[in-house]
């Protein structure tokens, strides 16, 4: 559980993981966990760290969360499609093998 929210920690204003990016990241440590997890991890914990920065595949936010986590995404001057639906990951995403991760 912590290392999930200790990648999550690691994503810089303005950028995005994917859940998949950051069960890679904590599997590379613990070697167990998933996208569906690193999910139940952020949906019972969560609030500590920037839960908005994590979204799905393609790039939206939560759908029970997803007007404020757009909004804070926004406000981070992180890029999103030109309706604001959704994050430009190819222009968001932090690699899973970027420093700090």
């Amino acid at each position: 559980m912590e290392s999930v929210l200790d990648v999550v920690e690691t994503i810089p204003p303005g950028s995005v993981m994917t859940y998949g990016d950051v069960a890679e990241a904590v599997w590379r440590v613990l070697r167990r966990g998933g996208p569906r997890q690193v999910g139940a991890v952020l949906r019972e914990t969560g609030g500590a760290v920037p839960w908005w920065r994590v979204v799905n595949a393609q790039g939206s936010p939560p759908a029970h969360h997803l007007t404020r986590a757009l909004g804070l995404l926004r406000d981070e001057g992180c890029p999103l499609t030109p309706d604001g639906s959704r994050v430009l990951l190819r222009s968001a995403r932090v690699p899973v093998d970027a420093p700090g991760v």
